[in-house]
């Protein structure tokens, strides 16, 4: 009998900011749902899923205990390790404490910082998009406190009922603060700007962000493309490379 998926070209997918369990989603379920839906309608193509941080609005492993919610999205990544397809997950700010649970239960490849790789001869910038620009010097020194052994362990000790109470607080008060930033402003982007600096030194046929909620595909420095991947909220929007191209696309 043959076997499809092996017959079948396999791409590159990208996706970020789904924000699983965000207080602000009119309904949480249905955009597990559909993110769910959407890694199900690309697993006979896949070889590789990227997922690129803030996939949870909130996350954070107990000892004993994980956050309540996400089978759906958890159970989808347990099916697709088991079809071979390799998953990896870049932390964002909002999940950045994910520690062993995910990758020991999903086989999903857990990455606190950014991928640089070389695919089909090109090369390629992969990050959340969180902390590299100059602006972002107090959110470096929060995540820096975010990661530190020591303030996990005094947060480990809140009642999760607690924890993730003044989880959902942050998320809603930083949401509030970002209204209206989420607007790509081209060259002035501050991402733009960093990856621009980052050329004069190294070469990259495409930097890929999540992070700013804004779906763009850009060219910059002549051979160079920036791709913001968008967001699960209002955008519904992910990446896809196919061997030769890289595309923008949305999910209906």
């Amino acid at each position: 009998m043959l076997n499809i998926r092996e017959l079948s070209q396999k791409k590159i997918y990208f996706a970020s900011d789904v924000h699983l369990g965000a207080p602000y989603h009119v309904n949480p379920i249905e955009i597990e749902k559909k993110f769910v839906n959407w890694l199900d309608s690309i697993k006979d193509s896949a070889k590789v899923i990227y997922l690129l941080g803030d996939i949870f609005d909130f996350w954070f492993e107990y000892k004993k205990v994980v956050p309540r919610g996400f089978a759906r999205f958890i159970g989808k990544l347990c099916e697709l390790n088991d079809l071979g397809i390799h998953l990896h997950f870049i932390t964002g700010n909002h999940d950045i404490w994910i520690f062993d649970y995910l990758p020991s239960e999903t086989g999903i490849i857990v990455h606190k910082e950014p991928i640089i790789l070389k695919i089909d001869g090109f090369r390629f910038f992969i990050a959340h998009g969180d902390g590299l620009t100059k602006h972002e010097k107090s959110y470096r020194r929060m995540k820096k406190l975010f990661q530190n052994r020591v303030a996990q362990w005094f947060f480990r000790w809140l009642h999760p009922d607690i924890g993730i109470k003044i989880a959902e607080t942050w998320s809603k008060n930083s949401r509030k603060s970002n209204r209206g930033l989420n607007v790509c402003r081209n060259e002035n982007e501050p991402l733009v700007i960093w990856a621009n600096e980052f050329l004069q030194k190294h070469h990259f046929d495409f930097f890929i962000f999540g992070h700013r909620h804004i779906a763009n595909d850009m060219k910059i420095n002549n051979n160079s493309r920036v791709i913001f991947l968008g967001d699960w909220i209002n955008h519904f929007t992910y990446g896809v490379w196919d061997g030769n191209n890289f595309e923008l696309k949305n999910y209906e």
